[in-house]
């Protein structure tokens, strides 16, 4: 399994999110991330989501600046 690090992550665009821990699919055997949403918005806060590992270690380009998708900031 990978060595993501458990703990608090601000994504991108300025949410905050817990990672839970790194889950494998059972059918394809591949890595994804489990976190849960650290604000009240569109769902409840608290609200779990899983994305794909690579795409959570992806970076990307806003405001023509290459940053993380997700930026480790702290252990929960």
């Amino acid at each position: 399994m990978s060595g993501i690090k458990k703990g608090i992550y601000e994504h991108f665009k300025g949410k905050r999110y817990e990672v839970i821990d790194v889950v494998r699919h059972s059918e394809t055997q591949e890595e994804y991330v489990l976190y849960k949403a650290l604000y009240c918005g569109q769902y409840p806060e608290g609200t779990l989501w899983v994305r794909p590992l690579s795409m959570f270690l992806e970076t990307v380009v806003r405001d023509g600046i290459e940053k993380p998708r997700f930026k480790y900031l702290s252990t929960s």
